[in-house]
C-alpha cells in the first residue's frame, strides 16, 4: 500500500508541476482570451474509460499519436479512482475542459461516469467516446488484476497481491470480489452521476445508460472488437486518430496490458453468475451496445478478401438554389 501512495504522490506532483509550466508561459504568452482557436481545434473528446475494458491498450494509442496530429492527452486521476465527482468537483471539471484553451485540441481519459454538460450551461459539450466488454469476461479480469497486475507495470504492488484463490474457487465459496453485485459497473458509468445509477439493480438506470449510449456518445465500441473501434474513429475524427488502424495493427505499445495469470472461468462458474439478475441487466447493457455498434459499423464499411474496408462519402449536393451568375 505504501508504494502505491507513494507512486500516486509522484504523479500528483508531476502533474502540479506541468499546470504550472503551462500557466507560465501563459503569463509570458498573454492572456487566456487573446488565444483564439480555429473551429476544427476547438474540440474536445472524453473517454470515461470502464476498467478492465482494454481502456489502456486504446488510450496508449492517443498518446502516441498526440505529437504527430498535434492534440493534448490528460489523465483525470481522480482520488481512490472513485467514479463519481463531488458537485464541486463536477463544476471545476466542466470549467477546465470548456475554457483551458492551450490544451485544445484535447483528450481527456479517465475512470469517470458519465457527466452532462449541458446541465453546467455548456453550449458546445464535448464528444464522448466509450468501450465496453462482456460482463463476465471483465469482471474475471479485474478479479485477477487485483491480485497479479500486468505486464504494463509488472513491478506495481497490487490491492489483493498474496491472495492466489481462483475465480472459480471465489464463487464457489461466495467471496465478496466476485459477487454478482461486482458486476454493476458498466451501467452506472454510462448513466452518470444521479444516485439512482449507483443503485444495483435498478432498471431506470439501466435505460438511462441506454439513453445517454445512443443520445450523449458519440461511438461506444467493444473490447472482443477494438480494431473495428478504432478504424471507425479514424475515419469520422482524423483530426485525432489519422494512422491509429496501422499503429493498433503493428505497434507493440498498443497492446502491452494483459492481465498476468488469469485463468479463464468453468462453465459452472458462469452458469452460477449468469442466474443473477444483476448479470442480466449488464448483459442486457452490453448487447445492446454490441447491436448498436455493429449497426453503426454496418453502414460505414464493406467487406472485400476479409478485410473491412471504409466507405468513401456516400452523398452529394445537387438543385442548389438560386442559381449563382
Amino acid at each position: 500500500m505504501e508504494i502505491l501512495y507513494l507512486s500516486s504522490l509522484t504523479e500528483r506532483a508531476i502533474a502540479r508541476h506541468e499546470v504550472r509550466e503551462i500557466e507560465q508561459r501563459h503569463t509570458v504568452d498573454g492572456p487566456r482570451q487573446d488565444v483564439t482557436l480555429d473551429e476544427e481545434d476547438d474540440v474536445v473528446i472524453i473517454y470515461n474509460r470502464v476498467p478492465k475494458t482494454a481502456s489502456t491498450s486504446f488510450t496508449n494509442i492517443a498518446y502516441d499519436l498526440c505529437a504527430k496530429n498535434k492534440y493534448h492527452v490528460l489523465h483525470i486521476n481522480t482520488t481512490k479512482n472513485n467514479p463519481v465527482m463531488s458537485l464541486q468537483d463536477q463544476v471545476r471539471f466542466v470549467k477546465n475542459v470548456t475554457s483551458w484553451k492551450e490544451m485544445k485540441p484535447g483528450f481527456y481519459h479517465g475512470h469517470v461516469s458519465y457527466l452532462d454538460f449541458a446541465k453546467f450551461g455548456v453550449k458546445k459539450k464535448p464528444i464522448y467516446i466509450n468501450v465496453i466488454r462482456d460482463p463476465i469476461e471483465r469482471l474475471v479480469s479485474y478479479y485477477y488484476f487485483l491480485r497479479f497486475g500486468d505486464d504494463y507495470r509488472p513491478g506495481l504492488r497490487r490491492r489483493k497481491q498474496g491472495d492466489k484463490k481462483t475465480f472459480d474457487e471465489c464463487v464457489a465459496a461466495g467471496g465478496s470480489d466476485c459477487a454478482p453485485e461486482k458486476l454493476w459497473l458498466q451501467i452506472p458509468f454510462f448513466c452518470g452521476h444521479s444516485s439512482e445509477c449507483w443503485n444495483v439493480g435498478s432498471r431506470w438506470a439501466l435505460e438511462q445508460a441506454k439513453y445517454n449510449l445512443i443520445n450523449e456518445y458519440f461511438l461506444v465500441g467493444v473490447t472482443e472488437e477494438l480494431e473495428d473501434f478504432i478504424m471507425l474513429l479514424e475515419a469520422a475524427l482524423p483530426r485525432f486518430f489519422r494512422g491509429a488502424t496501422e499503429l493498433y495493427r503493428t505497434g507493440k505499445k498498443s497492446h502491452l496490458r494483459k492481465t498476468t495469470e488469469k485463468k479463464l472461468p468453468t462453465k459452472e462458474t458462469i452458469a452460477k453468475l449468469q442466474q443473477s439478475e444483476i448479470w442480466k441487466m449488464e448483459n442486457e447493457f452490453y448487447e445492446f451496445a454490441l447491436e448498436q455498434f455493429q449497426f453503426v459499423r454496418a453502414h460505414a464499411v464493406r467487406e472485400k478478401d476479409g478485410e473491412l474496408y471504409i466507405l468513401a462519402q456516400n452523398f452529394f449536393y445537387e438543385k442548389i438554389y438560386p442559381k449563382s451568375n
